[in-house]
């Protein structure tokens, strides 16, 4: 199953498994967060209402990009001006697209009030 999330102003096209670099999220390496804006599912050629669609991720670490040379000038006025920048990004992998966590949690507790009787 894949999804297409948006974070950070960017949109995402997401399956389990996928490691992927987006605008910087509040978190520590290794917790586990779930990305809600999904625009769009689908599996096998197929779309899945994406309100019921759950993207869960992990961050696997805080990093920057590659430096970006900002360089200003204006002929004839001996004006130049560098400058460079790095923009903070945040590493995710995603764990599970789709409802599969929900309908697990679910699931569980069933089995405990089978057991239970």
């Amino acid at each position: 199953m894949f999804a297409v999330v948006r974070t950070g102003g960017k949109q995402y096209r997401v399956a389990a498994g996928d490691k992927i670099a987006v605008e910087k999220l509040a978190g520590e390496a290794g917790d586990k967060i779930t990305l809600g804006d999904v625009l769009l599912a689908g599996d096998a050629g197929e779309l899945a209402d994406a309100a019921k669609v759950v993207v869960s991720a992990e961050i696997i670490a805080q990093a920057k990009s590659e430096k970006v040379i900002v360089f200003k000038k204006r002929r004839r006025h001996n004006y130049r001006r560098r400058n460079g920048h790095r923009q903070q990004l945040t590493l995710l992998r995603i764990l599970a697209v789709g409802g599969e966590e929900k309908k697990a949690k679910k699931a569980a507790p069933k089995a405990e009030e089978a057991s239970a009787e």
